[in-house]
């Protein structure tokens, strides 16, 4: 029998907006990761520590319902999965700002789908060398 392939790296994308968030899962399906969405942090956190996922990226609007928004959910995430790489993305200039961790990319929106895919592309080439 032949051995089980390893799963494929995951992009999860955060995003309040249905819209926004079907527009960057359609992008990130353009990439050799799997696209899981959901719309706020703490449903990312539940994806995050599923142990049958490796999540490579994390795409995530500042600004979420719930309890944490996409800043804290950044930072949770550069704590606990530290080989996640972070993009943090707002229509606001709030992201910019040093509450982001300094592992994290800041794209200002509306961002171009040209960025998004080169972060993923650098996200796949990690999950690969891990």
């Amino acid at each position: 029998m032949g051995q089980a392939l390893p799963p494929c790296p995951v992009a999860l994308v955060v995003e309040d907006d249905s819209a926004v968030r079907d527009l960057a899962a359609a992008v990130l399906e353009e990439t050799d990761l799997e696209v899981i969405a959901c719309e706020s942090a703490e449903a990312a956190i539940s994806v995050l520590e599923r142990p049958d996922l490796t999540v490579a990226l994390l795409f995530a609007d500042v600004r979420l319902p719930g309890h944490m928004d996409g800043i804290s959910l950044a930072r949770t995430v550069e704590s606990r999965w530290p080989d996640v790489r972070v993009i943090v993305t707002s229509g606001y200039d709030e992201g910019r700002n040093a509450r982001l961790p300094s592992g994290a990319v800041f794209m200002q929106k509306p961002w171009r789908a040209l960025d998004v895919l080169v972060q993923a592309e650098h996200a796949t080439e990690a999950a690969r060398a891990a």
